[in-house]
């Protein structure tokens, strides 16, 4: 095998091609990054227990003249790409088992795996894919992956649960004691999906989209999905199990309506935070509504002290006092997730989960659970 290439076009492909690179597997040719050259095109595979990616690269620096394929030892082939300096580099594979890498006044030569132990990986496309811009994408990830499960007791909580029906998408993130629902239209009707996807496969997609490419294709099989963006594709394995249904958690009627300045709750709730544990689900925080419609954040440590932070409303719609505590790190996470100067918070009781939403986000729903204090 023998090509040369820009070496910014290269480390470009490899700075995404790496996040699919396995760091824990006892299996090496997971921890390599295997190259296909072809007469007028260069794949580029990495992948791991989670996630693969495939990259198809037809530049026009690319310039080959032997065909062939390599498995390289991922990480030190991207450090020593990444040092190189800026113009083309070749390459040449000498008794199928060492690369040589020549660019300027540097000379590399790197062994390689053995490219026969690398498995055949399937990237199925299917006719009519969900097609949707990438920027609506990115929101839907950064909206729900945050409200998954860290913790592995209940596997399929760390993974967002993915619907499609009709002219309707829905992505539904929970860890039991918060909610994360974002539902957007579609172009047109798909075929329905329900599968639950790994929170941390979208996050590593997440990653990605920050491309700006304007167009992702989604790909359903029955044990994995594949997101077509430009020349990337990106396979996630699926999560087996059914998602709870959550439906039920939404309340439907809210006897207490808050409207705030975003910046002046977060703000507020930052600051009472303070005496709370740092970095803990634990970290409570009181919301207190007076009969006089006044509304105060506070938070109390016998060891510290007490602060009191008086938040202005917008609008208040309510006929009742309440006193709610919740947790501040919770709350604020959900907040994060909206792209709105005012948020409304809307209670059902003092011990039910209440919900936070906006008018510009459409259809995004932040659920929390409250705490018992007493």
């Amino acid at each position: 095998m023998n090509f040369s290439i820009n070496s910014n076009v290269l480390l470009n492909n490899l700075m995404i091609s790496q996040k699919a690179l396995s760091t824990k597997t006892p299996a090496p040719y997971l921890q390599g990054i295997k190259l296909e050259v072809y007469d007028d095109e260069m794949i580029m595979l990495a992948s791991n227990s989670d996630i693969s990616i495939k990259i198809s690269i037809k530049d026009e620096s690319l310039n080959i003249e032997d065909e062939g394929e390599i498995l390289i030892p991922g990480k030190i082939f991207v450090e020593f790409i990444r040092k190189l300096d800026k113009g083309i580099v070749e390459f040449s594979v000498v008794d199928n088992s060492v690369l040589k890498i020549s660019s300027n006044h540097t000379n590399l030569s790197l062994n390689l795996l053995n490219v026969e132990d690398y498995p055949n990986i399937s990237f199925k496309m299917v006719d009519g894919p969900i097609k949707l811009e990438s920027k609506v994408m990115k929101s839907v990830i950064k909206q729900t992956t945050f409200a998954t499960s860290t913790i592995e007791n209940r596997p399929i909580l760390t993974g967002v649960n993915v619907k499609v029906q009709d002219d309707e998408l829905i992505a539904i993130a929970t860890d039991s004691f918060r909610l994360s629902q974002k539902k957007i239209n579609t172009t047109k009707n798909y075929d329905k999906m329900n599968v639950v996807i790994p929170g941390r496969s979208l996050d590593e997609l997440h990653k990605i989209l920050e491309l700006d490419l304007e167009e992702i294709l989604i790909h359903l099989d029955h044990k994995s999905i594949v997101f077509e963006y430009g020349n990337i594709l990106f396979k996630s394995r699926l999560l087996d199990g059914s998602f709870p249904e959550t439906s039920r958690l939404l309340p439907n009627e809210f006897p207490v309506v808050l409207k705030f300045k975003t910046s002046d709750l977060q703000v507020a709730i930052e600051r009472a935070s303070l005496l709370s544990v740092r970095d803990s689900i634990s970290s409570i925080v009181k919301l207190n509504l007076k009969s006089n419609n006044d509304v105060e954040i506070t938070s109390n440590s016998p060891e510290i002290g007490k602060v009191v932070e008086d938040v202005e409303t917008i609008d208040c719609q309510t006929s009742t006092s309440l006193k709610i505590a919740f947790s501040s790190r919770y709350f604020l996470d959900a907040l994060k997730t909206f792209d709105d100067d005012e948020v409304f918070v809307k209670f059902t009781g003092e011990i039910r989960p209440f919900i936070i939403e906006s008018k510009k986000d459409e259809g995004l729903i932040q659920l929390i659970l409250p705490v018992r204090t007493e």
